[in-house]
C-alpha cells in the first residue's frame, strides 16, 4: 500500500471516529510515516478518544469493555494517562485515572484505576509504583494493555481507602 493510500485509509476511519480501525493500522503506521505525520496519527487518536469520554459522560451510560470502541477508547485514555505519570505530571495523571475509575462497568478496570488514583495522590512516582505497587510477574502472563495485578501493598491502599 502507498503511502497515499494509507493516509485515505487513516482519514476514512477518522471520520468514521473508528479508534479501533486506527489502532489496528498502527503498526502501518510506523512503516509509513515520518516522525511528525505519526505524531499527528496519535494526536487524531487521543482527539477521538477525548470526544467519546466527553460523550460517555454527558450521557447515562458507560464504556463497555466488550465493545471494540470503548476498549479501544479506554485503552488510547489510559495510555495518555500513563503518559503523564512517566512525564512526571502526577496530579495529571491521577485526575484522569480518577475519570477512568469511574466511566465502565468492568471492575477489574474500576479498581485497578482507584489504585493507580491511590498511588498518583500519595506522590509516589511511576517507577516506585511498578516496583513496589504493581506484580509485573502476573503482567506478562496476561494481555492486557493496563496493570491490574497489584502486590499485597498496592490493596491497602484501597482498603484505607474504603474506611
Amino acid at each position: 500500500m502507498s503511502k497515499e493510500e494509507f493516509k485515505k485509509k487513516i482519514l476514512k476511519a477518522q471520520e468514521e471516529a473508528d479508534i479501533a480501525s486506527l489502532f489496528v493500522m498502527e503498526k502501518e503506521a510506523h512503516e509509513l510515516l515520518n516522525e511528525e505525520e505519526l505524531s499527528g496519527f496519535y494526536a487524531n487518536i487521543l482527539d477521538l478518544s477525548l470526544e467519546r469520554l466527553t460523550e460517555v459522560l454527558e450521557a447515562p451510560r458507560k464504556f463497555d469493555m466488550q465493545d471494540v470502541q470503548d476498549f479501544a477508547t479506554l485503552r488510547t485514555l489510559y495510555e495518555y494517562a500513563m503518559e503523564h505519570y512517566s512525564a512526571q505530571k502526577i496530579s495529571d495523571a491521577s485526575a484522569l485515572f480518577e475519570v477512568l475509575s469511574g466511566v465502565t462497568d468492568d471492575e477489574l478496570f474500576s479498581q485497578s484505576m482507584k489504585i493507580h488514583t491511590q498511588v498518583t495522590k500519595e506522590g509516589i512516582d511511576l517507577e516506585k509504583f511498578l516496583e513496589e505497587y504493581a506484580d509485573l510477574a502476573a503482567m506478562e502472563a496476561s494481555s492486557s494493555f493496563y496493570i491490574h495485578a497489584f502486590l499485597p501493598k498496592a490493596q491497602k491502599l484501597l482498603e484505607n481507602l474504603d474506611k
